[in-house]
């Protein structure tokens, strides 16, 4: 099964693809992040995360898409833009007929660590253990994309 984990966000996105064979082993495919440029328009940058984000599903044509739930945002602005974002990536997901799945902040780094209070560094350092790389795949962004795949990937192992 390959899954598409996304870390919504509209200055950058961050993506993580990993494929899981049937003993639950997981494999990198591709990490990385979309970014769009902060002067922009809203209108623009959303239509830069649907046509790069379309890009990346065809190339690497996932099953799955994992998505993390904006659950708490300090500053009202970001949590609309942000919003905005995972619409375009909820819409991509309907429309390339992905079984899609969205996880909060804490059931990802329980997934990920065992603790729903992990740390950024704990996270990075178990999406490094789990999928047997050499280095915490930079930059962040990819890393949490990556930590919502592996979330997504045990919960479907579990249920």
């Amino acid at each position: 099964m390959r899954i598409l984990g996304i870390d919504p966000g509209t200055g950058i996105l961050g993506f993580g693809v990993i494929d899981v064979d049937k003993s639950s082993k997981m494999k990198l495919v591709d990490a990385g992040v979309i970014r769009t440029p902060v002067h922009e328009d809203d209108s623009v940058r959303l239509l830069t995360i649907y046509n790069e984000l379309k890009s990346i599903i065809l190339e690497f044509k996932p099953e799955v898409m994992s998505v993390e739930k904006l659950f708490f945002a300090r500053n009202v602005t970001t949590a609309m833009t942000v919003s905005q974002a995972r619409g375009v990536v909820l819409l991509l997901g309907m429309q390339h007929e992905l079984e899609l799945h969205e996880f909060t902040p804490m059931q990802i780094k329980q997934a990920v660590t065992g603790y729903g209070g992990a740390d950024k560094k704990q996270i990075q350092e178990m999406v490094r253990v789990l999928l047997q790389l050499k280095e915490i795949p930079k930059p962040d962004d990819a890393a949490d994309a990556l930590a919502a795949a592996i979330c997504c990937s045990m919960t479907l192992r579990i249920s």
